[in-house]
């Protein structure tokens, strides 16, 4: 029952949450209110008029101001603005409709300044304390009697000084805050990092789990992989001579093993080179001579594909310094993408380039290209689109390019499948 009857409190207090919606309401209270406490104070009877009246109109204007506040928050600054002009209007027509220097609405000026300068700042404060004597002084100059310098003077000080001071303080108190909301975005910012830190710590920790794992898997499959292929090798021997027709269904049998054999050779291999990255080392080679010999070594395998491997060396590649096992590995995972990427015909390009500051060795086939769905996650670990892929090649030669100082490119050779380009700085940076 108590919260049911808490519930128009709830909702004026959040009503009231906004700082222009407070200081609405604050003005609204003090000027109707001061409005008709002043009214009780007894005035001369050509003076005399309707207060309530006054009063009533006065307090529906100041909902309006509320209103407008609530439905155009933006806009607070030129709708107070206009109401200070009203109100400093309302107070001069009072004091020279109500005896000038004798009028008691002079007080007015007092809560109309004191709560402006709040919202405002101690300098508007000041300002609308001129503002308050210079109208005081031109009401009573109007309707007389006329108003001494004396009390034009007090009048500024009584209402200025208590102004400037709530202002000054309304100043900090907005500093303030405004400090305090800065240091908190600055600590969500900060809770935020610290979170997505967090789980990358977790997911770092899982893959580093992960890649022990599979270090220890690949080195433990590899030993019985050896000796499947060496058994294989040995029983071929034996079958050797034995031309009945059962041997060449065990020969034909025996051929899917070694070739299955030889796969997850290479799985384990790619594991463990990715696994155990070894630090390159460096010393001047010449990369034209790793293309030709890198050509050489994988023609045979092109050439049972049906493919056909085309060599293009620029005879201006100067020698560099190179770590040539880690650069071959690298340029020999791109080879192996393209001739994937040919599964039957076609041409391979494998070429050197040198342009002043870099060297390039490029691997381009004549496929049918890198899908766009692919393209985004092409150089991330474990993805592949492979049947039996790691998805790990390209990350190597990513890895491998980046310790030289270099970096990996690719591009779609409109109707010419894809280029993958491995770029080189001629003087490798310091820190690489």
């Amino acid at each position: 029952m108590a919260s049911n009857e808490r519930k128009p409190w709830h909702a004026i207090f959040r009503l009231l949450e906004r700082d222009e919606r407070a200081f609405a309401f604050l003005l609204a209270v003090v000027m109707v209110g001061g409005l008709a406490t002043l009214g009780l104070a007894p005035l001369r009877p050509r003076y005399q008029f309707d207060v309530f009246s006054l009063v009533q109109w006065f307090a529906f204007y100041k909902a309006g101001i509320l209103a407008f506040v609530t439905i155009k928050p933006r806009a607070t600054t030129l709708i107070f603005s206009a109401a200070l002009g009203v109100d400093l209007l309302l107070i001069f027509s009072l004091l020279y409709l109500t005896g000038g220097g004798d009028s008691p609405f002079v007080n007015l000026f007092f809560p109309l300044v004191a709560v402006n300068a709040y919202y405002f700042g101690r300098w508007m404060g000041l300002l609308l304390t001129g503002v308050a004597g210079l109208l005081y002084w031109t009401a009573a100059w109007l309707a007389p009697p006329e108003a001494a310098w004396t009390a034009v003077v007090i009048l500024m000080g009584l209402v200025g000084l208590p102004a400037f001071a709530l202002g000054h303080v309304a100043d900090r108190e907005r500093r303030a805050r405004a400090e305090v909301e800065r240091l908190n975005e600055e600590l969500k910012g900060t809770l935020s990092q610290l979170q997505a830190a967090q789980q990358e710590l977790v997911v770092a920790e899982r893959m580093a789990t992960v890649g022990r794992l599979s270090l220890k898997v690949a080195h433990e499959v590899r030993n019985p992989i050896a000796a499947i292929g060496l058994n294989a090798e040995m029983l071929g021997d034996i079958m050797t001579g034995r031309p009945a027709p059962e041997m060449e269904e065990a020969g034909s049998l025996l051929a899917a093993i070694r070739e299955q054999v030889t796969a997850l050779d290479a799985l384990t291999e790619e594991y463990l080179a990715f696994a155990r990255f070894p630090r390159p080392h460096f010393e001047e080679e010449s990369v034209s001579g790793l293309v030709r010999e890198l050509a050489e070594f994988i023609r045979p395998v092109a050439t049972r594909q049906g493919l056909t491997v085309r060599v293009e060396v620029d005879p201006n590649v100067p020698m560099m310094e190179i770590d040539r096992g880690l650069l071959r590995q690298a340029a020999l995972n791109l080879v192996k993408n393209g001739l994937e990427a040919l599964s039957s015909g076609g041409e391979l390009t494998i070429a050197s380039h040198f342009d002043g500051d870099t060297v390039e060795i490029s691997v381009s086939d004549s496929g049918g290209g890198i899908p766009r769905d692919v393209a985004p996650r092409l150089f991330e670990q474990f993805f592949t689109t492979k049947p039996q892929g790691t998805g790990l090649g390209l990350s190597i030669a990513r890895q491998i390019a980046e310790e030289h100082g270099g970096e990996i490119r690719w591009a779609n050779r409109p109707g010419r499948g894809a280029v993958f380009t491995i770029r080189l700085p001629i003087k490798r940076p310091v820190n690489v």
